[in-house]
C-alpha cells in the first residue's frame, strides 16, 4: 500500500470539531433500548465490533465506487479506496477510518439515530430481554454500528460526503442522546473514533486489532492496515484484498465462507447452505450465495426484495435488483459477479436485461439443484430448512410456472398421519386403493385443523389429508390443480364421496361391530328432520344434508362444490376484498346422539325447531373458529335449551 493510499484513508490530522452550531437530539425510543440491550454484552465475544465498523467502510467505498461511474468528480481522481485502523494506548482509543461515500448531516442522523428507519418499533417489540434469543434477532436485522457501545464510553464520528463542502461530527456515550455539529476534514469519507471502557483496554493494542483482522474480515476487498497511532513508518495491509468470490474454491477455508457471510448477511450464526460456482461460456458470472440458517427479519415485508448483491466486474452495482433473484428466493444473501453487464448499467437498464434474466434462471436451477440434493442426502437438514422457508418457497408455486414441477418435489407438508413432513411423492405412494384425489385442509393453526370436524370422515377410513397453514396455500393449490393426475381436493369442500376408497383395515373387530350396529336414525325420521331444519335456517344456509364426513362431531359446516374455500373466504373478508360470505351447506351426522333425538322431536312434531336449528348452526360456526353474527340470541337460545333440559 503506498503512503498515498493511506494517508487518504487513516484520520487526518486536521480533523476537529468546528466548535459551533452544536446540537443536541434524543435517540428514537428504540435505539435507546436496544443500545442499552448491546452495551450488558449481548454478543457473546466483544470483537465483532471490529469486524461490523469494518464491513460499514467497506460499502461505503463500494457505494462510492457505484456512484462514480456516472460522477466521476465525486472521487477526485482518487479512486484509491482504503480503510485505515489506527490504536493508541496511551489514549485508549481506537480509529477505523475509510475513504468512501461518507455521510452528510441528515445521513449521520438518519443512519446513527434510528434502526433502519422503517419497521423499528416493530423490530424492538419482539426484543425479549433474552440474551440467545435477542441475539438472534439483532443479528438478522442488522444493526452492527451500536455494537461500538459495547467496549466504548463515547464514540465519535467524522464525515464528510463525496461532493460537499462541509463535514460533520456525530458524538455520543450510548446513553440516549447525541450532538451534531460542524467538523472540518479534508478529505471525504468517514472516521470513527472509539473512547475505549478500561476493561475494553485491549482493543487498543495493534497486535490485537490484527488479530481480529484477520479472522473476520479478511475478505474485504479493500486494503486494510492497523498501526500504532505513534508508530511513523509505512502501514502494512493485513487482508487478503480480494474479492472472496473470485478466488478458488480450495483457497478458501470454511472459516471465511462464514465470516462472509457475517458481512453480507447482518446475521449471526453459520449459513445453512453454500454455494460457490462460476458459469461460463456464452455468459460468464460468479455467484457466492447463502442460503442462513434462520429466517431473516425482513423475510416477510411486503416489497419481499432480494438482498443478493448485484457486481460487474467486482464493482457493487445494487443488492436490491428485482431481476436478479425470484421474489420466492428472497431469503438467499451472498454475491452475483457478472462479466458481461456493462460497468455504467443502470436501474432502468437492469429492469428489462436480456443477460440478468439469463443470470435468474441460471442461479435458480442451482439453487433448485442443491435444495433436490439436501432433501435426498440429508431429510432432517432438509425439513429445518422447510420449516424456517416453506413458505417462501411454495410463493414460487403460484408465481413460476417454469419452476413449478421442481417446487411441486420439494414441497413438504404436515398431514393427519403424524408429526413428519411428508412430499407429494410420499403421500402418492400412501394413498388408499380406490383414492383419486390428495385431499387437503387450509386454517391458520395446526392444532386447530387436527381438531377439525371435517376430518373425522378421512381419520376413521385412514385416509391421509395435508394440513395447509400457509396463506399463499391457499391460492397455489387451485392454480396447480393436480400432482402426477392426482387432483388436490378440499376436505371442507362438496361432498365426501368414500364409496370407492377401501376402508381401513386397521379397525378392531369390536370396533367394526360397534360401528355396524350403530346405523343412525331411521332414514324418514332424519329427512323430516332436515327439511324443519331447512325450513327454519332459511338464507342462512345453502343447503342441509346427512354428512358422510362426520363421526364423532353432531354437524359440520362446508363449502359447496365449486364454491370459495371457506379459509380462502376468511381471508379475502380480512383483507376487505368481499364484502359477504356466502351461505354453507349445514351438514347433519344422522348417528349423533342429538340428532337421533332432534329426529324423534321432528317425527313426533313437538314444537317448533327453530331454536335447535340455530343451535346447531351456530355450533358448527363455533367449530370452524367463525364469529357469531348475533351472540346476544345465540346466549338466549342456549339458555332456553338449558333451561328445558334441566326440566324447569
Amino acid at each position: 500500500m503506498t503512503t498515498k493510499e493511506s494517508s487518504k484513508a487513516k484520520k487526518s490530522k486536521t480533523e476537529e470539531t468546528a466548535g459551533s452550531g452544536e446540537e443536541t437530539l434524543t435517540f428514537q425510543a428504540e435505539v435507546s433500548r436496544l443500545l442499552d440491550i448491546v452495551a450488558n454484552a449481548l454478543y457473546s465475544e466483544k470483537e465483532i465490533f471490529i469486524r461490523e465498523l469494518v464491513s460499514n467502510a467497506a460499502d461505503a467505498c463500494d457505494r462510492l465506487r457505484y456512484a462514480a461511474i456516472t460522477e466521476p468528480g465525486l472521487v477526485d481522481g482518487d479512486g484509491d479506496y482504503a480503510i485505515a485502523l489506527s490504536a493508541d494506548k496511551s489514549a485508549r482509543t481506537l480509529t477505523i477510518s475509510d475513504n468512501g461515500i461518507g455521510m452528510s448531516r441528515d445521513e449521520l442522523i438518519g443512519n446513527l439515530g434510528t434502526i433502519a428507519r422503517s419497521g423499528s418499533k416493530a423490530f424492538v417489540d419482539q426484543l425479549s430481554g433474552d440474551s440467545k434469543g435477542d441475539l438472534s434477532l439483532i443479528g438478522q436485522f442488522g444493526v452492527g454500528f451500536y455494537s461500538s457501545f459495547m467496549v466504548a464510553e463515547k464514540v465519535e464520528v467524522v464525515s464528510l460526503r463525496a461532493g460537499e463542502p462541509q463535514a460533520w461530527q456525530w458524538a455520543s456515550d450510548g446513553k440516549g442522546a447525541f450532538t451534531v455539529t460542524e467538523a472540518t476534514r479534508e478529505e471525504r469519507g468517514t472516521t470513527i473514533t472509539l473512547h475505549l471502557k478500561e476493561d475494553a483496554a485491549e482493543y487498543a493494542d495493534q497486535t490485537r486489532v490484527r488479530h481480529v483482522i484477520k479472522t473476520y474480515s479478511d475478505h474485504i476487498a479493500f486494503p486494510i492496515t492497523v498501526k500504532d497511532s505513534e508508530d511513523e513508518g509505512e502501514p502494512e495491509t493485513v487482508n487478503t484484498a480480494s474479492a472472496l468470490w473470485t478466488r478458488p474454491r480450495n483457497d478458501i477455508t470454511e472459516e471465511q465462507y462464514t465470516e462472509f457471510f457475517h458481512h453480507v448477511s447482518h446475521m449471526v450464526g453459520d449459513p445453512w447452505s453454500t454455494l460457490h460456482f462460476r458459469a461460463e461460456g456464452m455468459l460468464e458470472y460468479t455467484g457466492l450465495l447463502y442460503i442462513p440458517s434462520s429466517k431473516p427479519f425482513d423475510l416477510y415485508n411486503q416489497d419481499r426484495a432480494s438482498k443478493v448483491r448485484l457486481y460487474v466486474k467486482r464493482v457493487f452495482i445494487t443488492e436490491d435488483c428485482e431481476e436478479l433473484v425470484p421474489r420466492w428466493l428472497r431469503f438467499l444473501r451472498g454475491v452475483i459477479d457478472s462479466e458481461d453487464l456493462p460497468l455504467n448499467i443502470s436501474r432502468e437498464m437492469l429492469q428489462n436485461n436480456a443477460v440478468l434474466s439469463k443470470i435468474r434462471t441460471g442461479l435458480t436451477s442451482r439453487v433448485l439443484r442443491e435444495l433436490e440434493s439436501k432433501a435426498e442426502k440429508e431429510p432432517e437438514a432438509y425439513a429445518e430448512f422447510w420449516e424456517n422457508f416453506g413458505g417462501v418457497l411454495k410463493e414460487g408455486l403460484y408465481e413460476a410456472a417454469g419452476d413449478r414441477d421442481a417446487l411441486l418435489g420439494l414441497s413438504r407438508f404436515r398431514s393427519t398421519q403424524g408429526d413428519d413432513l411428508v412430499s407429494l411423492a410420499a403421500y402418492i405412494e400412501r394413498m388408499k386403493e380406490g383414492q383419486t384425489a390428495i385431499y387437503y385442509i387450509t386454517g391458520n393453526d395446526i392444532e386447530a385443523l387436527t381438531r377439525s370436524p371435517q376430518l373425522e370422515g378421512f381419520r376413521s377410513r385412514g385416509i391421509e389429508v395435508l394440513l395447509l397453514t400457509d396463506p399463499v396455500d391457499e391460492f397455489w393449490v387451485p392454480m396447480v390443480g393436480a400432482y402426477e393426475e392426482k387432483s388436490f381436493k378440499s376436505a371442507t369442500q362438496g361432498g365426501a364421496d368414500f364409496d370407492d376408497i377401501k376402508a381401513d383395515d386397521t379397525q378392531s373387530d369390536e370396533k367394526k361391530a360397534d360401528d355396524k350396529e350403530d346405523t343412525g336414525a331411521p332414514k324418514e325420521d332424519v329427512d323430516r328432520l332436515i327439511a324443519k331444519l331447512k325450513l327454519s335456517l332459511g338464507e342462512a344456509v345453502k343447503d342441509v344434508r346427512v354428512s358422510n364426513r362426520l363421526t364423532a362431531s353432531a354437524v359440520c359446516l362446508v363449502a359447496d362444490e365449486g364454491d370459495i374455500d371457506m379459509n380462502l373466504e376468511r381471508i379475502l373478508k380480512a383483507h376487505q376484498q368481499i364484502e359477504t360470505r356466502a351461505p354453507r351447506i349445514l351438514e347433519v351426522n344422522s348417528g349423533h346422539a342429538l340428532i337421533k333425538l332432534l329426529a324423534e322431536q321432528a317425527k313426533e312434531d313437538k314444537g317448533s325447531l327453530d331454536d335447535a336449528a340455530y343451535l346447531l348452526l351456530d355450533q358448527a360456526r363455533i367449530l370452524e373458529g367463525e364469529p357469531l353474527p348475533d351472540p346476544v340470541e345465540f346466549a338466549r337460545r342456549m339458555s332456553t335449551v338449558m333451561t328445558k333440559g334441566m326440566g324447569a
